[in-house]
């Protein structure tokens, strides 16, 4: 299977709607079972939102640093609003060459209240309307494994939203950096909409049928498109048949960089299991039940190391 496909990485979403459902389905299947990456077109959300994010995110970066630092973990007036660099820059054995800004959400008013006036209409616009293609993304997802969600099931897997600004400026060396180190992501899926600079890459993994498994390959930026990739709550509620994607994000000399993300995760105090429909087609448990906000607490102690924080999920071999 050639792995750079844009059959398999791009599939058209509006025809989930219509007589190709099941082949959309399959596309969005294949890639979950093996990259753990895909991007969609025709998503439903206005691709004049979508360049209006990129120019926001530019112009919040832009603000003088007085601006921006009110917004700093230790400083912040909001629980939801963080201002940052690394994730964890503590344990980090190389700094991220990045900025962001992390907009956490509970409702609309309290976004419109509290997150910065000079990115938060569209930051919740893209919330908001990306909401539909999220929820069919899941039910096709869960769907495949033998399961039917309905509206109240489905916040078990989406019933934490977070949107992200992320700002990598230009580096004078860039190959002493890291844009982000490489890792998975915690939650359930991640959409995300980056620039035309490129510099996303996501690893092959070692078992899957392709020339270039092993091997760092990368994301490339389509116009109007959306990266979706799945998360490591994914990888455990499907019992390990969706991939949680190991990517990574090179810096530039050339030019600054932004990347819009929305992280979908369940509530921290929801409990993790593999979903028992697709237990009992693989014949075995390969993950422990626990509480998404022990994973949270694992996951934010270490530094980025791929996907090792997924070993906090797996069964002791002892």
């Amino acid at each position: 299977m050639a792995m750079a496909s844009k059959e398999l990485w791009t599939p058209v979403f509006q025809r989930l709607d219509g007589p190709h459902h099941d082949e959309v389905v399959n596309q969005i299947v294949r890639a979950a079972e093996t990259l753990g990456f895909f991007q969609v077109v025709n998503h439903g959300v206005p691709v004049e939102l979508l360049e209006s994010l990129k120019q926001t995110a530019h112009d919040f970066f832009a603000l003088p640093p007085e601006r921006k630092a009110i917004y700093r973990k230790e400083v912040s007036p909001s629980p939801l609003v963080k201002y940052g660099t690394s994730f964890v820059p503590e344990k980090e054995r190389a700094l991220e060459w990045k900025d962001y800004i992390s907009m956490a959400y509970t409702n609309d008013a309290e976004a419109l209240q509290q997150w910065p006036i000079e990115c938060r209409d569209d930051a919740l616009q893209y919330l908001k309307t990306s909401h539909e293609m999220v929820k069919k993304l899941i039910e096709a997802l869960v769907g495949n494994l033998g399961v039917q969600l309905d509206d109240s099931k489905i916040d078990s897997f989406v019933g934490k939203k977070m949107v992200n600004m992320n700002f990598y400026p230009t580096c004078p060396n860039p190959e002493l950096t890291v844009g982000v180190g490489r890792h998975s992501d915690i939650g359930t899926l991640t959409i995300l909409l980056q620039d035309g600079i490129g510099g996303l890459y996501v690893k092959v993994p070692e078992d899957v049928d392709a020339e270039n498994k092993g091997e760092w390959v990368e994301i490339p930026p389509i116009p109007g498109a959306l990266v979706i990739n799945i998360g490591d709550m994914f990888q455990v509620l499907s019992n390990g048949r969706y991939k949680s994607a190991e990517h990574r994000v090179r810096t530039t000399s050339t030019k600054s960089r932004v990347s819009v993300p929305i992280f979908v995760s369940p509530e921290a105090t929801q409990k993790i299991a593999p979903l028992p429909q697709a237990v009992e087609k693989d014949g075995v448990v390969r993950y422990k039940e626990f509480v998404f906000s022990d994973y949270m607490n694992s996951f934010f102690g270490n530094a980025h190391d791929g996907k090792k924080s997924l070993e906090f999920a797996k069964f002791d071999s002892t």
